[in-house]
Parts: structure tokens; C-alpha cells; sequence
């Protein structure tokens, strides 16, 4: 397998589990600035160790950027990222690299 595919399963596993999903879903709604780690933790309601492994393994995917600012950690989307995993499936999976209809 190439190097490509291998980087986009990756990120496609990081989106298989229901709460890392729900929690891009929930930084990708809050915006270009991102969300701060309280605010995401209160929306999935879970313990923030448990929140820390799961935005762990969405930035290891390259799926968030994380910031800091003070004693605050605010998580943004990827976009570009996110766009190039999309890019992917919809060019290289659903066209078999082609311009066409899936």
C-alpha cells in the first residue's frame, strides 16, 4: 500500500469512534478559533483524561490543531487536512483518480 492510503486510513480510523466524531463535529461547529478543551469536555461529557486521549488521537491523525494560550488548550479543525482526506475518497476512491461521476 502506498504512503497515501496509509495516511487516510489512519485518519478514517481516528473518525470511527463515535465520540472522537462527535467531538470534530463539535470543534468543526465552533469555528476558525477552535474550542477550548472545557468547553468540548462539557459537550461529550467525559472526564478529561478520557477527553485528552481522544483529541490525542485526532491530532496525531492531523484531523485538529492545538493551541494554547495561558493555562487554556483550544483545539481548531484542520481544515486542509480535513480537506485533503474528503479530496481523497471523492478523486482517488469514488472516481478511481478521475475527473467523472462517482
Amino acid at each position: 500500500m502506498t504512503s497515501k492510503v496509509n495516511y487516510h486510513a489512519d485518519q478514517l480510523a481516528a473518525l470511527g469512534h463515535p465520540v472522537r466524531l462527535a467531538i470534530l463535529r463539535f470543534i468543526v461547529q465552533g469555528g476558525e478559533h477552535g474550542s477550548a478543551a472545557g468547553e468540548i469536555q462539557s459537550h461529550v461529557e467525559l472526564p478529561a483524561s478520557t477527553l485528552s486521549h481522544h483529541l490525542k488521537r485526532l491530532l496525531d491523525a492531523e484531523m485538529l490543531i492545538s493551541r494554547q494560550e495561558g493555562t487554556f488548550h483550544f483545539y481548531a479543525a484542520d481544515y486542509e487536512s480535513l480537506r485533503g482526506l474528503t479530496n481523497y475518497l471523492w478523486q482517488d476512491c469514488c472516481k478511481r483518480g478521475g475527473k467523472g461521476s462517482p
